[in-house]
């Protein structure tokens, strides 16, 4: 065997192999898994925006949804869609991060700010790359003004809510499933005010959980690393 080659090897068997089987020992093999298929669908439906093409489900759902569209629906989507409006996002967010550094969990605290401001960043990133315009199917009861691929309210509902449910969850684990049950109902429902609202599109939504959960799941993953580690 060449020297280089026998040098190659060592380097991967040493340092490279041991950390791959760590991550995926911390992810979990269907955790990979979902998260390689949730890449793969982001990355063919982001080269259709791209692109510009259209996907004709987008105007089929939101004009199917708007058929239930009167006035005390409007304003219980309203209220729901503010729970994922920037100030309230980061209002509630300080709050967290007050009550984890009071309690002395710093690595959570630390991971908890990084995952914030790395979906905030996620999210105005992307919208500036991909510059797709908003739907303007009716008179909207709210108005935007940002670009519309991904959604920042479903990004960010995953960032703040699906987080705060694996700290809750972590640390109460006798009630997980009653966290991870009111994050998931969050997220779902602001998610779908968006599409009530008509102010998204669905592959909007689709991006927005799907980037959401892919940066969720890295800082997760930092975090029992460091924990563990």
């Amino acid at each position: 065997m060449p020297p280089w080659l026998l040098k190659l090897a060592r380097f991967w068997i040493h340092k490279v192999n041991p950390r791959i089987a760590s991550l995926i020992a911390t992810i979990g093999t269907v955790g990979l898994f979902v998260c390689l298929l949730i890449l793969y669908v982001l990355a063919q439906m982001s080269e259709e925006v791209l692109e510009q093409e259209a996907f004709s489900f987008d105007h089929a759902i939101l004009l199917w949804i708007h058929q239930f569209a009167n006035p005390g629906l409007d304003a219980v989507m309203l209220n729901i869609t503010r729970l994922g409006n920037p100030p309230i996002v980061v209002f509630i967010g300080a709050i967290i991060l007050a009550v984890l550094w009071g309690r002395r969990n710093y690595q959570e605290a630390k991971i908890f700010l990084l995952n914030g401001l790395g979906g905030t960043i996620l999210s105005y990133g992307l919208k500036l790359v991909f510059s797709k315009p908003r739907p303007q199917l009716w008179n909207s009861p709210i108005s935007e003004t940002s670009y519309s691929y991904p959604s920042g309210h479903a990004l960010g509902a995953i960032v703040l809510y699906g987080f705060l449910g694996y700290l809750l969850a972590t640390t109460y684990p006798k009630y997980a499933r009653v966290f991870y049950g009111i994050a998931t109902i969050l997220i779902v429902f602001i998610g779908l005010s968006r599409l009530y609202l008509g102010v998204h599109w669905p592959t909007d939504i689709i991006a927005g959980y799907g980037v959401g959960f892919l940066w969720t799941n890295v800082c997760i993953t930092l975090l029992k690393l460091q924990k563990h580690g």
